[in-house]
């Protein structure tokens, strides 16, 4: 079972408050009863023992092409700076240039981790393609949810896959992880004794870890470019690094599926954060925006 101090138990973080909407109750993925629990224990015990789970071949040859091909024609803007890469492709705002990715965001599996981990209504802070090039230079290794200001060690307040749309080898820009530091305290970073990983893993495979661990995308030593793409979340009560409200049309919001909606926004963290002239989000959809 998940280690309290790590993710506490879901039901008792919602003792603290109460659930006030009449219609549209914070709810759980339907999809999420499909996983098999002994691999979601599975997943759970390496996320407490490392700090991050890899999960092969998720995706089939049919599904790898399509979002490679979704993606590819809307690649082109490259990183401003040595964060973002000055040799790695950047495409933001995901779900609103395609639907190819959906399946990436509310993937059985990984809704089944985010349900052990969050509490209910739980945010999408960010869904971005990431095509690293040949000859970019290793990311500086981070922590995701570092900008939170809430002292280590926690329970993590983000978490993120990256999936692997290309082989993540040891040559093209594999994601580095950072074994154990998960759990580290304020003021503790990777240093030259630090054991580091490559998620190695083929196209169709994902890595996903809270936001507490320390990593960093890979060199990219080959002749060629690897893509990927990262979806991030995050506690329902914190702030998203993309803004979905601004970022996604009318039109987006509707064409997606209700888990989707709700990591959008379009739902309330208990008993009223998120609401719109005192009534849930969705009744804009509904009702029509009554501005």
């Amino acid at each position: 079972m998940a280690d309290e101090k790590l993710f506490p138990k879901v039901d008792t973080l919602l003792a603290l408050g109460a659930d006030l909407a009449g219609t549209h109750k914070a709810s759980r993925s339907a999809a999420v009863s499909k996983v098999d629990p002994a691999a979601l224990e599975a997943d759970m015990r390496a996320l407490e023992r490392d700090g991050y789970v890899i999960i092969e071949s998720l995706l089939d040859a049919e599904e790898i092409a399509e979002i490679k091909g979704a993606l590819q024609p809307l690649l082109g803007h490259k990183g401003r700076n040595v964060f973002e890469g000055h040799r790695t492709q950047r495409l933001y705002a995901v779900p609103e240039k395609t639907r190819a990715t959906d399946r990436l965001i509310e993937h059985p599996r990984i809704l089944a981790l985010l349900d052990r981990i969050f509490l209910p209504n739980y945010l999408l802070s960010q869904c971005q393609a990431i095509n690293i090039m040949p000859g970019e230079e290793a990311q500086y290794l981070h922590a995701d949810d570092g900008f939170y200001r809430v002292p280590r060690p926690r329970p993590p307040l983000g978490a993120a896959t990256v999936w692997a749309i290309d082989d993540f080898t040891e040559e093209n820009g594999a994601t580095v992880v950072v074994p154990g530091s998960h759990v580290w305290p304020d003021g503790r970073m990777p240093g030259e004794g630090d054991r580091k990983v490559k998620a190695v893993m083929p196209a169709g495979s994902v890595v996903f870890y809270p936001g507490t661990l320390w990593h960093g995308g890979g060199e990219n030593r080959s002749g060629a470019s690897r893509l990927a793409v990262t979806c991030q979340y995050c506690e329902p009560w914190l702030r998203t690094q993309e803004n979905y409200f601004l970022s996604l049309s009318k039109r987006t919001v509707e064409a997606v599926s209700e888990d989707m909606r709700r990591m959008f926004g379009y739902s309330i963290y208990p008993p009223f954060m998120g609401m719109v002239n005192g009534m849930h989000p969705k009744r804009i959809l509904e009702e029509g925006d009554p501005s």
